[in-house]
């Protein structure tokens, strides 16, 4: 008989004995942090675990056999018969390909010993009794040196119960109840805890398993349902009272006989946007945020970025279009009727049968105003220097949000931030392998949980374990496949160059057409010297046909790299590479194009992509920009277009770490639409949400005095 020891985020919740016959289970109580007594391992036991690691650990017993025959002979790769795919990491490892929430095996001459299961900020170990310092739970000694021994298994640092003290109604300033859910560590003798908060729209019973992690190790929990979700009363208005309502619930939490007066916030997505409202409001008793993939302003985030309207979004919007969320209404068979309904906000009413007040909201407000200002929590940020742990990925697609974060915190002093940018989706430390980019072995992070713990164990208890003297960024750069530390954002070794856009080469233009590209598409040269000449490229973008931006909308995924090759040979796309590297050239941080155009219409909008073009002709995005033509000089107030008017229009795109290896291509290309990201713009004063729509003629200018091209962050050697 063997015994496995399932751990999550360091904390030992079970013990799994297996023998040929059956596997039984004893489990930690959470509510007493006590051992239940030995049992059959059940289905329920089995979705219980799912719930913390997001894997079935009876399917990885299931199979272990088949894996171990498999592992036995050394392949390089192997896929298992239902369909698994390993590859071999160095000399004691297989980690598992082309899935989201994939399995790395550790192994020795006796067969798998653990199973090292990573997701966006925690990291779950199932291990044989008496290996866990072969895996990460070593490191978690760093956190909390003091370790107990129950029963012979490793246990670093307390383990407390968790008691659920109950559901209490928030009171905001203007007379709503923010219905709250407040949990506290029993088994201490400790009256008042430092706090972790957690304000979600989507439920605050949803995921409460993952949060149990903070009351395990002496903290107070707190969630919340944010204003008209759930159980909480008001309107449902995304963004719009975040700052407010988060000021008054800080004050709540401090005001309360369990607290000590300190509060973290922690969570993603929409649940990293709350952390950054309420800093913005400057409440003293906000000590510390685990900011992740968090959300920014609606003009350089969703749901207008650049000023246009974020189709993409609207998977996201289906599943809060009622009171509870809906996550079944998510995936839809018709996206691409969806899209082109007209007008608007006639998109819920023909597909969900009902109105959808925040949208109605949205589409009434079609510039920047106060309306959209309200929920802006960079410009209005008033807080303090608030310690903040950021992490997000470079295919985030709320990666503008973590932009913003850098941009505000990269003057604070060393100490009271650090960035962790891995090359990931927004759903963050999670996978391998991103639609057409295959990442390195070491992609994944199996150390996120210990850096979010000590960020809060010496922001919020006072622990001396170095967490703010360790380097401010942490990056992974693609193509290199190596994890980078820095000092700060943007990097202290990338010095920024600009790149022209130039006429076309004989050499590039017959790689063209034995590709299959013929003439349909402009093919010029990214120069990283001024033009000798000036020149124009012209396109004509039909907003009855637009580009496909490539991404499939139910997978609620916007920034995805896809291979665009067949996209880029569209008459209105213009592509600009350089020629083949022959030495690697490494970009780090995010971009700003400044294009020189014309246009026959008022409105029109541009979409900048950067590829990576591989030695086969592939062309893998990796980041791009948008922005609608009449917002190139602020989004207040639209400046229209006057035909034979030549504009600049400044483009920020993504953030990234690439290196474009030996053999490469970096590419760049330029067009007015990405269906499926953006609402197609009407090329009317009308833009986005108009029935009447026109072709416009656009061109770029290159060269001269209007030299187009991209400032590029190049990492020196």
């Amino acid at each position: 008989m063997t015994q496995w020891n399932f751990y999550f985020s360091g904390i030992l919740y079970g013990k799994i004995r297996e023998d040929e016959q059956s596997l039984t289970l004893q489990k930690r109580s959470i509510e007493t942090g006590k051992w239940a007594p030995w049992r059959p391992f059940s289905e329920e036991d089995d979705q219980a675990f799912a719930l913390l690691c997001n894997r079935s650990l009876l399917t990885f017993f299931g199979r272990k056999k088949e894996y171990e025959q498999q592992i036995a002979d050394s392949p390089e790769t192997f896929t298992t018969t239902e369909g698994e795919r390993f590859a071999r990491r160095g000399e004691d490892s297989y980690i598992e390909r082309g899935i989201k929430f994939p399995k790395d095996f550790f192994y020795d001459e006796d067969g798998i010993y653990s199973v090292v299961m990573c997701a966006r900020d925690v990291t779950s170990v199932l291990v044989k009794k008496g290996m866990e310092r072969r895996t990460v739970l070593r490191d978690w000694k760093e956190v909390y040196p003091g370790m107990t021994e129950e029963d012979g298994e490793y246990q670093p640092g307390p383990v407390y119960g968790v008691k659920a003290a109950g559901t209490f109604m928030v009171p905001t300033r203007d007379g709503e109840q923010l219905a709250t859910d407040v949990y506290l560590p029993t088994g201490t003798k400790e009256t008042r805890f430092p706090t972790v908060l957690v304000r979600t729209p989507y439920g605050k019973g949803k995921d409460k398993e993952q949060y149990y992690r903070f009351l395990q190790r002496g903290y107070a929990v707190v969630v919340q349902d944010t204003r008209g979700r759930e159980d909480s009363t008001g309107e449902w208005r995304p963004e719009y009272y975040e700052i407010e309502d988060g000021d008054d619930t800080l004050n709540w939490i401090a005001a309360q006989p369990f607290s000590d007066g300190q509060v973290s916030m922690t969570g993603g997505s929409y649940l990293g946007y709350v952390q950054w409202a309420a800093a913005a409001s400057g409440n003293p008793h906000l000590k510390a945020m685990l900011s992740n993939v968090c959300a920014g302003s609606a003009f350089i985030d969703i749901p207008r970025r650049g000023g246009c309207f974020n189709s993409g979004m609207l998977a996201w919007a289906f599943m809060m279009t009622e009171k509870r969320l809906r996550a079944d209404l998510v995936a839809q068979d018709n996206w691409d009727e969806i899209l082109d309904i007209r007008p608007l906000n006639q998109i819920p009413k023909q597909v969900l049968g009902h109105e959808v007040p925040f949208l109605e909201k949205w589409l009434e407000h079609t510039d920047m105003d106060d309306f959209w200002e309200r929920g802006n929590w960079s410009k209005r940020y008033k807080g303090g220097q608030v310690p903040a742990l950021i992490m997000s990925g470079w295919f985030d697609d709320n990666g503008m949000g973590t932009t913003e974060a850098l941009d505000l915190v990269k003057s604070w002093e060393k100490g009271t931030w650090k960035a962790v940018l891995g090359p990931w989706k927004h759903s963050g430390n999670a996978q391998y392998d991103l639609h057409a980019l295959r990442l390195g072995d070491n992609a994944l992070r199996y150390d996120m949980d210990i850096l979010c713990m000590k960020w809060l164990e010496h922001f919020l208890k006072g622990v001396e374990n170095g967490i703010e003297k360790t380097a401010a960024v942490e990056y992974y750069t693609i193509g290199e496949n190596q994890w980078k530390t820095a000092e700060s954002w943007p990097v202290e070794t990338s010095e920024r160059k600009m790149f022209y856009l130039d006429g076309g080469d004989m050499s590039l233009g017959q790689e063209s057409s034995a590709r299959g590209t013929g003439e349909s598409c402009g093919h010029g040269v990214l120069s990283d010297t001024l033009p000798k000449t000036s020149g124009a490229e012209d396109y004509v973008y039909d907003p009855d046909h637009p580009s496909v931006h490539i991404i499939d909308m139910s997978e609620n995924e916007l920034e995805v790299p896809e291979d665009y090759t067949d996209e880029e040979k569209r008459a209105d796309m213009l592509s600009f590479s350089t020629p083949v590297l022959t030495e690697p050239l490494t970009v780090t941080g995010d971009m700003q194009a400044e294009l020189y155009v014309s246009c026959d219409c008022p409105d029109t909008d541009f979409v900048v992509r950067v590829t990576d073009v591989d030695e086969n002709g592939h062309s893998v995005k990796l980041a791009d920009g948008v922005i609608g033509a009449k917002y190139r000089n602020g989004f207040e107030h639209p400046e229209y277009m006057e035909p034979g008017e030549i504009y600049k229009i400044t483009i920020r795109t993504t953030k990234l770490s690439n290196t474009f290896l030996p053999g490469h291509r970096m590419r760049v290309t330029i067009t007015s639409s990405a269906k499926n990201f953006i609402f197609p713009n009407s090329n009317t004063k009308d833009g986005f949400n108009s029935k009447t729509r026109q072709k416009a003629h656009i061109t770029i200018y290159r060269g001269g005095e209007h030299a187009s091209g991209i400032w590029m962050p190049i990492e020196k050697a």
